[in-house]
């Protein structure tokens, strides 16, 4: 199915996020490559607060009245922020472990990461972004991409 017009920025952020993340899962247990995968996969997850606003905001603000009527709104919302979470946790987790000299970063936080990186992704793709097609309005949607930065947006979008 295609994407919404109004959804695609969102979905080409997500095409640098699941490369990062299907690489950083098969790290290896080597200091440069440990380093070099958790720079990336936490450069990429920084440089997405504002994906995340728009989805912890205007996308689940949107589904919210939906929650009762649609338990598979209600699920979706659920995971999202479940997810959300945990990924702010994990980073937290390195960045603590990061400035301690004596605990550094290890390859199975890399990979931890990666792997929620990459399941959430997947998530929001199969199953966030057709119920968000399904139940917003052309305006809801429109608002989305508003919110998007001009920087992923296309000049044929015509929107």
């Amino acid at each position: 199915m295609k994407r919404a017009n109004q959804l695609q920025p969102l979905s080409r952020q997500h095409h640098l996020g699941l490369n990062l993340s299907r690489h950083a899962k098969e790290c290896i247990d080597e200091p440069a490559e440990i380093s070099k995968h958790w720079l990336n996969i936490t450069g990429y997850l920084k440089e997405m607060e504002h994906h995340f606003r728009i989805e912890d905001n205007l996308i689940v603000d949107a589904l919210r009245p939906y929650q009762d009527s649609k338990p598979e709104v209600a699920s979706v919302l659920n995971t999202l922020d479940e997810q959300h979470k945990a990924l702010h946790a994990l980073m937290e987790e390195g960045e603590s472990s990061e400035s301690s000299q004596s605990n550094p970063i290890t390859v199975t936080q890399v990979r931890e990461l990666a792997t929620l990186l990459y399941d959430h992704i997947r998530f929001e793709e199969r199953e966030l972004f057709p119920i968000v097609e399904s139940c917003l309005t052309e305006a809801e949607l429109d608002t989305i991409y508003e919110a998007s930065p001009d920087s992923i947006k296309r000049s044929d979008e015509n929107r």
